[in-house]
């Protein structure tokens, strides 16, 4: 026993080495995107300027608004204690790390995976940096930006079967947008056992990009087709059936599909499982994608998927692309790309 301990340690060192390095990276990562999101201008993001103009406000009490509760008395309370709009931003953003940091612990837990949850939060963070699509929540959808990890937090809770959790995260993440709606009530299609959600999925996708779902909304439900259709309806932004979106999300899932035989054989059901919530989160795009600003009903699966991905590399058989190294400096290399979609207010 004794003669082993020597050759215990080390290793028990070099795991609490990289740990303590990924953790000063995602430190780094965080304050430079605290920094660049807010000090931002507000001329920079479709809705900065509305924000930091009903932020003012809030220093005579709460309006009459059509905001959700959850993150009008969050934005009340940071206005009360005295921060400015540059403070605001930054504590925005700050809320938007903590859901990524909720959801994957969350995701990590479920995988139980080997790997240490500050490397799974080091790429998590990457491939959210790289994507335009957490550019988009962090400076123009900013409150379904921070609901959006939160209802996949939920529907992984529901597939769990664990009701608390899913209620919980349910109501915060509608408190902070309505639109988590449309996303938990396609919960219960995680208890279709075997590939009934992936035939559902297919068939709601052919729906979609036919132009049937808009018939048959505008036929058997006209007043969801009118709410759908007049929501910001005098904003410059195509409306109509986006197969291009439509084609886009479904990538994703093929691909993933195609790197599951590089994970680790133990983890491939459960990061399955994950990708029939990015399923589900898809249905209310292929439902009702066709009218204004149809990529907002995209955005939760959208950022999900980083998360999901993750966890393929993470949990891969291929040790050199989960090496802690090579994660930590895909993570520095991110904060450029990041810069730059922030800078020039780029969105998808």
């Amino acid at each position: 026993m004794n003669g082993n301990l020597p050759l215990m340690l080390p290793t028990m060192q070099d795991r609490s080495a990289v740990t303590i390095i990924n953790t000063l990276v995602l430190l780094l990562a965080s304050v430079f995107g605290l920094w660049l999101v807010g000090l931002r201008g507000v001329e920079i993001g479709t809705d900065t300027q509305t924000y930091a103009g009903f932020f003012e406000v809030l220093s005579n009490g709460i309006p009459e608004t059509r905001l959700e509760p959850g993150f009008v008395y969050i934005s009340y309370v940071l206005r009360q204690i005295g921060l400015g709009v540059t403070e605001y931003q930054i504590a925005l953003f700050a809320l938007l790390l903590a859901t990524v940091f909720v959801a994957a612990r969350a995701y990590h837990v479920y995988l139980r995976a080997d790997s240490r949850l500050s490397t799974y939060l080091v790429l998590t963070l990457a491939l959210l940096y790289f994507s335009p699509m957490f550019a988009n929540a962090t400076i123009n959808a900013i409150r379904q930006g921070l609901a959006s990890l939160l209802v996949f937090t939920a529907l992984l809770s529901f597939q769990r079967k664990e009701w608390l959790l899913f209620a919980l995260f349910a109501l915060i993440s509608i408190s902070l947008h309505y639109s988590s709606i449309l996303y938990l009530i396609f919960a219960p299609v995680l208890m279709f056992k075997g590939r009934w959600p992936l035939y559902l999925a297919a068939l709601s996708f052919l729906l979609y990009v036919s132009g049937l779902s808009l018939i048959a909304v505008r036929t058997l439900i006209p007043g969801l087709y009118d709410a759908v259709m007049e929501y910001a309806s005098s904003a410059v932004y195509r409306s109509g059936v986006r197969i291009d979106f439509a084609i886009f999300s479904i990538f994703w899932y093929v691909v993933l599909q195609a790197l599951l035989p590089l994970v680790q054989e133990r983890y491939r059901e459960r990061i399955s499982d994950g990708a029939t919530i990015y399923l589900v989160m898809l249905l209310p795009f292929f439902a009702v994608g066709w009218g204004s600003f149809s990529n907002r009903y995209l955005l939760p699966a959208w950022l999900s998927i980083s998360l999901i991905y993750a966890a393929v590399f993470c949990c891969g058989r291929i040790r050199f692309l989960r090496n802690p190294v090579l994660l930590q400096a895909l993570l520095l290399a991110s904060c450029p790309v990041f810069y730059i979609y922030i800078t020039r207010g780029i969105v998808i």
